[in-house]
């Protein structure tokens, strides 16, 4: 059973709409990167390699952060990690004013870890949090709804990015190299300022919201052990660790290859939709059809959150991961706008796989819920490690071809959806 130590059932309605800010302004700051990606890569003339350390070092937070976190939630409350979270990606936020003002790449590799190591324990508190706040039976629906607010601030943010940070035009290497130094100084305080007043705003945002959820009262949830056995499958009562649970261990696999196909899309997707051969987009349009892709994952979310009362969870993950094989591959043997279309409806079908491979894969841990958050958080890696090898792809065999990675990610997902999950059941 569930214990209630401050609040009753009735008021958890207010709290999860309060929970959602959260799921939206870390969607927000995590789809920006999608902008400061092509961004920096042209004002510090990078490869596709170098310019995906921009994921590498924010999505090697999760896997640094997460288990620390986890292990410092058994010490601590839900709301004291919130305000934890938001605190520390308000810090990293602020560190990007230095990092364009020394016109420092390292610096910004540096901030976006700062920023995603606070978006962690953010995620390893909400996430389990949400799933507490109600009936077991609609934790993956009343988990996909929330997840979706945080599409809205995905399909915000590149629309957004691209009309405040890419609108500044960047000049080539050859042009950089041909301008004396006061023109140099000037380029690069006008390229330090695109970046600069955005962050400057989100740190200021995140840390009034720490403000207001330390001043707030959110009810505090805890499983009693005692009563475990009702809640964890007999099969696994005597387990004394998140790991003992081979459908967690899978889940959390499916998380990385989740995460990984995710933002290897939503990494190269602009910068391929100006390859003449696709759509032929200036980086400032692309940048805004890059809305599309999170937009169609936001729409999925709520279409998806009313499917799952009818349909099973795992049912519709395992034709999603199919439906997404399909347009990935089109878009790597096609060309012109199919392939434009293709990749962006890839968004649709990412839309409940988060939240659905979490919700399958946190199931029946009982007091191991907060470990397993931990676990699976830390399987967000995926964005760092995959974009990395889809850059080093690219710069062999070309950014089309290098879609071949999200791919196969997809194909594993089919396989949890299918079979991976029913571990638990079946031991």
């Amino acid at each position: 059973m569930i214990k209630e130590t401050d609040t009753k059932q009735g008021s958890y309605a207010g709290s999860l709409t309060l929970l959602t800010t959260l799921f939206f302004i870390w969607g927000f700051i995590t789809c920006l990167n999608d902008i400061l990606i092509p961004h920096l890569k042209a004002v510090f003339t990078l490869s596709y390699t170098q310019a995906m350390l921009v994921q590498f070092c924010f999505f090697t937070a999760y896997f640094v952060v997460s288990v620390p976190s986890g292990y410092l939630l058994k010490k601590i409350s839900y709301k004291a990690g919130i305000v934890s979270g938001l605190s520390i990606a308000s810090l990293g936020c602020l560190l990007f004013y230095p990092a364009a003002s020394q016109h420092c790449y390292a610096l910004f590799l540096v901030a976006l870890f700062v920023l995603a190591s606070g978006i962690t324990l953010l995620q390893v508190a909400a996430n389990p949090y949400v799933t507490l706040l109600g009936k077991p039976e609609t934790a993956s629906s009343r988990l996909t709804i929330t997840q979706a607010f945080n599409s809205l601030g995905t399909t915000i943010a590149p629309y957004f990015g691209a009309l405040i940070v890419l609108a500044t035009a960047v000049k080539s290497a050859e042009d950089i190299a041909q301008l004396n130094s006061v023109e140099l100084s000037a380029y690069q305080a006008l390229q330090a300022t695109a970046v600069q007043i955005p962050y400057l705003g989100l740190a200021a945002l995140l840390l009034l919201m720490a403000v207001v959820f330390a001043v707030i009262k959110l009810p505090d949830i805890q499983v009693i052990d005692t009563e475990l056995d009702k809640i964890v499958s007999k099969p696994f009562a005597d387990k004394t660790s998140a790991w003992a649970y081979p459908h967690l261990v899978l889940g959390a696999v499916g998380v990385f290859m989740y995460v990984g196909a995710e933002v290897c899309i939503g990494s190269f997707l602009i910068n391929f939709l100006t390859e003449p051969k696709v759509a032929d987009l200036s980086l400032v349009e692309a940048g805004k059809y890059a809305s599309f892709y999170w937009g169609g994952a936001m729409v999925g979310r709520f279409l998806g959150a009313a499917l799952m009362q009818k349909v099973s969870a795992n049912k519709l993950l395992t034709f999603n991961a199919l439906l997404a094989i399909i347009l990935v591959l089109t878009a790597v043997m096609g060309t012109g706008h199919l392939v434009m279309w293709a990749l962006l409806a890839v968004g649709l079908c990412n839309s409940i796989m988060f939240p659905t491979i979490f919700s399958l894969a946190i199931n029946g841990l009982g007091q191991h819920a907060r470990q397993g958050s931990g676990i699976l958080c830390t399987a967000i890696v995926g964005g760092a490690i995959l974009p990395l090898i889809q850059g080093v792809f690219a710069d062999q065999v070309g950014i089309q071809n290098a879609f071949i990675i999200p791919a196969l990610c997809y194909a594993y997902i089919v396989f949890y959806g299918y079979r991976g999950h029913r571990l638990l059941e079946h031991r």
